[in-house]
This record gives C-alpha cells, sequence and structure tokens, in this order.
C-alpha cells in the first residue's frame, strides 16, 4: 500500500467558512476526500472578516502567533488558527488553518486586482512561514488560481535557502484563466519579489507589468485545470485569456481533472434543505419538491408544466445574453416556468426582474444567494439553463444531474464533459441533459425547444431523469485522479 502523502493545500476561499464561488466547494470536498483517505492534509485559507462570525470552533496555533512579515518597508502580522471542517450531518472533518491578518483580511474574499495583490502576498508569505514553525514539510503545494500562486514564485525565490521545502514540489491548478493578478512592476518590493526577478517573466517585466498567474504558470511543477476539455480549449486564443502561449509552452505539464461535488451535502435522498425526500428508485419526492418549490417563489403550479431553473452569478461569464430573446419567446409561445436565483451584473438583474413583470405567477427572480434556496431548486426544476459562453468545469450541472433535474448547457468545458446530450435521432444512446454547440440565441432556442419536446413524452424523460441521478460524480474518483497527479510530482516524473 502506497505512502500516505503530506500536502498542502492553499486557496482564497473554502466552504462553509468562505465561499463565493465553486473554488470554495472544490477545495472542502478535496480536503475531505484527501483527509479520509489517510493523508497529512493541511488546507491553508484567510480567515476573511466577512465571515469570521460564521467560523465555529476556532483555536490557536501557539507557535505560530503574531507572526511578522515583512514586504518591502511595511511589515504585516498574523496569528495562524485552526478550526474543524465541518462535514455532512453535522460532522466533524478535518482542521483547517485559517490565516488571521484582521489588517488585511477584515473584510470580504476579493477585493480587486490592486488591493488583492498586496493582500494574497501576505496570505502566500504566512502559509509558508507556518510551515517553517510547525517544522512540517509538505511533499506537494497545492495553489489555486493567481491568488496563491505567489507560492511557487516564493519557493524559488524568499525560500530557495530553506532545506525544509528542498522535496517540496508545486501543482497550480487553473480555475479561471481569466482572472490573473495584474499589477504595475513597480510594485515587485512591496510584493516581497524584488530579488525575484529570475522567476519572473522578462517580457511583463519589460513592459512594466507583472501578471501572477503567467509567472506561476512557468514556474509550478505541475498544472492542472478543472476539466479535459478546458484544459485543450485554455490553450487557443479564443479560450486562453492571452496565457495561451505560455500553456502551449507547458502543455505536457498540463492536465484536465474535472470537479468533482460533495454526494454527502448534494444527495437528495438526505438533503435536509429539501421538503421531502427522492432516489432514481423512488421519485414521489421530487414531485413534492416541484410544488413546494411553485408554493415557495408565487409560481402558478401545474404539475404538466416544466420548470427550469437558474443558479448562477449573473455575469457576462455565465451567458445570459442569450437568454434576452430566447427566454421571452419560450414563455410566450409555453407553459415554461422559471425559478432564477442569483446577483451580478445590471443588466442582467434588470432583465429576469422585468421578466418576473412581464410574466406573473410563470417566473420568480430572487437577487440574492441562498444556499438552501439554491438546493430546492436544484429539486423542484425539471430542467437547469447554463448557456455558459465558457464553464472551466461548472458545478451546478453535476449537482441537477444528481437531483433529476437535466442541464441545458452550451458544450463548452466542464459542461461538455459532464453532460451527455440526448440526441432524439439516436434514442438508444441515452443521455443526460440538452447541449448546443455554437455561443447564439439560435443554439440555446434550438436546445430549449427539443428540451420542451422531450418533456412531453413523460416516459422518456423519466428514462433521462434517473440516468443522469445514477452519475458518479462524487470526490472518489476525482481525488483518486489528483492523488495520482501527487504522486507523480513526489515521484519526479
Amino acid at each position: 500500500m502506497a505512502a500516505p502523502l503530506r500536502i498542502g493545500f492553499v486557496a482564497a476561499e473554502m466552504a462553509p467558512f468562505s465561499k463565493r464561488g465553486g473554488l470554495g466547494d472544490v477545495s472542502a470536498a478535496l480536503t475531505r476526500y484527501l483527509a479520509a483517505a489517510g493523508h497529512d492534509v493541511r488546507t491553508f485559507v484567510p480567515l476573511h472578516g466577512a465571515d469570521r462570525a460564521a467560523v465555529r470552533g476556532v483555536a490557536t496555533l501557539s507557535a505560530v502567533r503574531d507572526v511578522p512579515v515583512t514586504l518591502g518597508d511595511r511589515t504585516f502580522h498574523f496569528t495562524a488558527r485552526t478550526a474543524p471542517l465541518p462535514g455532512a450531518g453535522g460532522t466533524v472533518g478535518p482542521a483547517v488553518v485559517l490565516i488571521d491578518c484582521p489588517q488585511l483580511f477584515g473584510g470580504d474574499v476579493y477585493e480587486g486586482d490592486d488591493r488583492d495583490a498586496l493582500r494574497f502576498a501576505v496570505f502566500c508569505r504566512a502559509v509558508l512561514e507556518t510551515c517553517q514553525r510547525l517544522a512540517w514539510s509538505p511533499q506537494v503545494l497545492h495553489v489555486h488560481d493567481w491568488h496563491a500562486a505567489l507560492v511557487p514564485l516564493y519557493l524559488r525565490s524568499v525560500y530557495a535557502w530553506d532545506r525544509l521545502f528542498a522535496a517540496t514540489r508545486t501543482l497550480l491548478t487553473l480555475h479561471n484563466v481569466g482572472f490573473q493578478g495584474v499589477v504595475g512592476a513597480e510594485r515587485l518590493a512591496e510584493l516581497g519579489l524584488a530579488g525575484a526577478t529570475a522567476v519572473l517573466p522578462a517580457d511583463d517585466l519589460a513592459a512594466g507589468r507583472l501578471n501572477l498567474l503567467k509567472a506561476a504558470i512557468l514556474q509550478a511543477d505541475l498544472l492542472s485545470t478543472v476539466s479535459p476539455t478546458h484544459a485543450v480549449e485554455i490553450t487557443t486564443p479564443e479560450g486562453g485569456a492571452g496565457l495561451d502561449g505560455v500553456l502551449r509552452q507547458r502543455a505536457d505539464r498540463l492536465v484536465g481533472i474535472v470537479n468533482g461535488i460533495d454526494t454527502d451535502e448534494w444527495n437528495p435522498a438526505t438533503d435536509p434543505d429539501l421538503p421531502a425526500h427522492f432516489s432514481a428508485g423512488d421519485l414521489l419526492g421530487k414531485a413534492t419538491c416541484r410544488r413546494e418549490l411553485a408554493a415557495e417563489l408565487g409560481i402558478a403550479y401545474e404539475p404538466s408544466a416544466p420548470t427550469a431553473g437558474i443558479v448562477s452569478r449573473l455575469t457576462w461569464q455565465k451567458g445570459f445574453d442569450l437568454t434576452f430573446e430566447t427566454l421571452p419567446r419560450a414563455l410566450a409561445a409555453s407553459d415554461l416556468r422559471l425559478a432564477v436565483l442569483g446577483t451580478g451584473e445590471d443588466r442582467y438583474e434588470r432583465f429576469f426582474a422585468e421578466l418576473e413583470l412581464a410574466f406573473p405567477g410563470r417566473v420568480a427572480f430572487r437577487r440574492a444567494f441562498s444556499e438552501p434556496l439554491a438546493h430546492r431548486i436544484e429539486a423542484g426544476c425539471d430542467l437547469f439553463l447554463m448557456p455558459s459562453r465558457y464553464e472551466p468545469c461548472g458545478l451546478n450541472q453535476m449537482y441537477s444531474q444528481r437531483y433529476g433535474t437535466l442541464p441545458l448547457v452550451r458544450r463548452t468545458g466542464g459542461l461538455a464533459d459532464t453532460v451527455e446530450p440526448f440526441d432524439p435521432r439516436r434514442p438508444g444512446a441515452g443521455g443526460t441533459g440538452f447541449a448546443f454547440d455554437h455561443f447564439s440565441a439560435d443554439g440555446l432556442q434550438w436546445a430549449l425547444e427539443l428540451a420542451l419536446a422531450t418533456w412531453r413524452d413523460r416516459r422518456r424523460w423519466r428514462q433521462l431523469m434517473e440516468r443522469a441521478m445514477r452519475r458518479d460524480f462524487s470526490w472518489r474518483r476525482r481525488g483518486e485522479e489528483y492523488v495520482a497527479l501527487y504522486r507523480r510530482l513526489v515521484s519526479g516524473a
């Protein structure tokens, strides 16, 4: 049996301590898997002021109290605290290391690149300082997105002298290459990189800028992203957000692994947020969830009318421009219902608010984020809309399949890798949802019309539901792939 690994996991957010997107879910779920598999995993996240009151069971690491971190001419102090990671059903998971620096992390998780560059530079230094004070030598430091990208840069510069990290290897996971941490090169000293120009891209420095994600892509030992399709997409000019060149340069070190989901938290048979429970073998509770969701949102309930759901950040990336034409047309031409939960850009919020006014009793828009309501929408809808412009992985399409709610997606990134499109010309081939290829209103219209036509064949729809609910999106499968990557790193392959 292979020996357990020492894994440091470094991320900006982690549910339930802090969550602003899918990274928060991934951080928690992969940590739980690694700990349950017997590995010595230490997850490091900032203790954000906006979420401090929600954290329970906090203790202080006495060896890491009021530690100074000097960057340029400024010194900051942090204390490392720990708290147990809650599990499903009130269980207690592994301890998480919370970097407490109220001077910098007194507010929200993200504050914008200019401000965040300094905040997360201190965080990355604090991670390495904590390892030093605990005399803990990680075999792998698994860092996520640009907020943790300074870890591999510091290891190759500021901390290159320390034998504690002599065998440490880094894995950088790219969740969204559209966010890169770009700041002016005049901030090198402020970020503790004044003596580290050898590990920074010379072309960027010559242009007077510093791109933290680009630098880390070039210095990390291995790279991963959150689906095999997205691993190909980001090496193209269309999908690489300006980083396609360096990603092609390191393509032999880039791997795509689809995210898993927490199948204990997202389980329609036990979910405490649902009014009734159900499974692929017993769908009676699904009907109750549909009826109760309609009542909660003020939608006129009609058993024969399908309900589509949206739970999302309302941003350009998510493709809701396509719905401006498509949804009003579909609502006018059918008995479709629509439940929307999310916040974001004003134009999308305004569109869904106006849609609710235009179709009273048919459309409900909740301008908020509510985890319990997100669960009830996943369970109480029949169709889930994700017309994303691009989607590195996505989680809601996997949640919806587990809850018997068929996803309708644009075939991109992780959506292409996790949704089996139903093809009425090949009904024996199965399917777990609906997909369109080209980012256009016509493409979405076509897929929506196919979904509504398929809905009328109740026997076929039930077959698709049951097939979707039986798919395995668990972290057990994905976690094994990450452990294989870690072992590859440790072996030097």
